[in-house]
């Protein structure tokens, strides 16, 4: 399983009409293969979406990528090119502790908090193997959505995203995580960068 998350920065008061066409050509965009998940940013860099995409493997991502290149019907509705100012696209393992994107209903109402670290070369087995002994710990107090390593795109890349209610949650359990000294994991490396984002669910994302 991969999962390619992609990420687009958006011109300024874009987000509402590029979440609107995609909402229309979802329904013939999943007929390609599903959605895993959608959010705009609410803190970080404003004016994004980030759209996940699982697939079993690069050959089905390119074969639905070429059979979505030659549909009409979908191609006839209005995309959001015009409204596109940059465009990322990261192609994702996930961590092994991670349980499959939309496995798990967190109801609805959350917001989302993604932080990106990326490691030098060589440091994403320390990481992978102390966050996967701590991680059960850790969510007793808020789900895990999702946990990946990058494979291409920016490399090095350790991203976890978790949900929570709202940020007095956030900043509760943040807190609440440190006291028993066991998070973070104790990886014995640290990242070279760090960036964080606050995101808000679209109307037909997956996850809510």
């Amino acid at each position: 399983m991969i999962y390619e998350v992609r990420t687009y920065s958006l011109r300024t008061g874009a987000v509402a009409e590029f979440e609107d066409r995609f909402a229309k050509r979802k329904p013939l965009r999943e007929k390609h293969s599903k959605l895993g998940a959608f959010w705009h940013t609410d803190f970080g860099p404003l004016n994004q979406v980030i759209h996940v995409w699982p697939y079993q493997d690069l050959a089905q991502r390119t074969a639905v990528r070429d059979a979505m290149a030659k549909d009409a019907e979908m191609n006839a509705l209005p995309g959001g090119r015009d409204l596109i100012v940059e465009q990322q696209s990261d192609i994702m393992i996930p961590a092994p502790f991670m349980q499959p994107l939309g496995s798990r209903s967190f109801g609805s109402g959350n917001f989302y908090e993604m932080r990106i670290y990326t490691y030098s070369p060589g440091d994403l087995p320390k990481v992978l193997e102390a966050w996967g002994k701590a991680v059960p710990g850790r969510e007793k107090l808020s789900p895990l959505a999702a946990c990946f390593t990058s494979e291409i795109g920016g490399l090095n890349k350790f991203v976890h995203v978790w949900v929570y209610k709202d940020s007095n949650e956030r900043n509760r359990i943040r807190e609440e995580s440190r006291k028993g000294g066991q998070w973070p994991p104790q990886s014995g490396v640290r990242p070279v960068r760090q960036e964080n984002k606050l995101l808000i669910p679209a109307s037909f994302s997956p996850l809510q």
